[in-house]
């Protein structure tokens, strides 16, 4: 492992990561010797390999799927880690195009409502055992270009470098039980007849377990707290028609699920973090069971 060099002279001359070129690092890789940085670099018997020498199984004698490189929180590395984030804005856009072509009627099949009667539907809501709307709302966006493109940008924007973090699957699971958090606050406190949609509450997530990740590897929060601050603001606004159950539903869920995410320790990793994301999914059954119950 090269070490690095203690003249400011030579700090400056760092080379940069072979993965990410925005990142200097003094460590290379002690078979290719191409540089990584901490996130890139894999433990070995002598010094540290990079993730394509470990896939590769370059002269270690194992099968290249002996020894996988992994995220910081244990998930495999990916060829594209952005591949699950743009499937998500894929999938708002389409269903926005839907919306825009189908209009309220198709809108008022899906999105989040207590118990409410709706023209042309009948009776509607959770309460009457239409429990999919938690999931179906959080794809789906008011009329206008505003709420979604606002939303979108937030999403490549936080949801990239978190994918790439946590690895496919713990990102993904991220985004559904935070959303689902925010759905089931929602449920819980909104007028029953309110109807509310929209991917903010999973985004929320994604800012409050990106927030746990930050102060982990010791980055500067101040960028991204400055940005909560105003959202929040703009949530509990009286000018604005904003769900703030659903984003404090969804922060809070993903600070939770966030924290197991990053902090688990290795030998048990993965059973402490999807156990927390069970509990998580425990609380957002009881708050809709209840609130069924009172509605019902």
């Amino acid at each position: 492992m090269d070490q690095v060099p203690s003249s400011p002279q030579d700090a400056q001359s760092l080379p940069s990561c072979y993965r990410h070129p925005d990142r200097e690092t003094g460590i290379r890789c002690t078979r290719c010797e191409r540089p990584i940085c901490p996130e890139c670099m894999v433990s070995a018997s002598v010094g540290f390999h990079c993730p394509d020498c470990v896939r590769n199984g370059s002269g270690t004698g194992h099968a290249p799927s002996a020894s996988q490189p992994r995220t910081l929180a244990g998930g495999t590395v990916s060829a594209d880690p952005r591949l699950f984030t743009k499937i998500l804005i894929g999938a708002n856009l389409l269903l926005f195009l839907v919306q825009t072509s189908l209009g309220d009627r198709f809108t008022d099949r899906f999105d989040l409502i207590g118990r409410a009667w709706v023209p042309e539907l009948g009776l509607q809501g959770i309460a009457e055992g239409q429990w999919y709307r938690l999931v179906t709302s959080m794809f789906l966006h008011s009329t206008g270009v505003t709420h979604i493109l606002f939303n979108m940008l937030s999403l490549w924007w936080i949801g990239g470098p978190l994918e790439a973090a946590l690895g496919r699957a713990r990102y993904l699971t991220l985004y559904f039980v935070s959303g689902l958090a925010g759905s089931a606050l929602t449920y819980l406190l909104a007028a029953p007849s309110q109807p509310s949609l929209g991917a903010s509450g999973a985004i929320f997530g994604l800012f409050g377990a990106t927030g746990v990740l930050m102060r982990h590897l010791n980055y500067d929060m101040r960028p991204l707290v400055i940005l909560l601050v105003i959202n929040l603001i703009l949530t509990f606004s009286p000018y604005f028609n904003i769900s703030w159950q659903a984003h404090v539903g969804g922060l809070v869920g993903g600070v939770v699920v966030g924290y197991a995410m990053v902090h688990a320790p290795r030998e048990r990793r993965s059973l402490i973090q999807f156990g927390v994301c069970a509990l998580v999914l425990a609380a957002v059954l009881i708050m809709t069971v209840v609130r069924t119950a009172q509605l019902t």
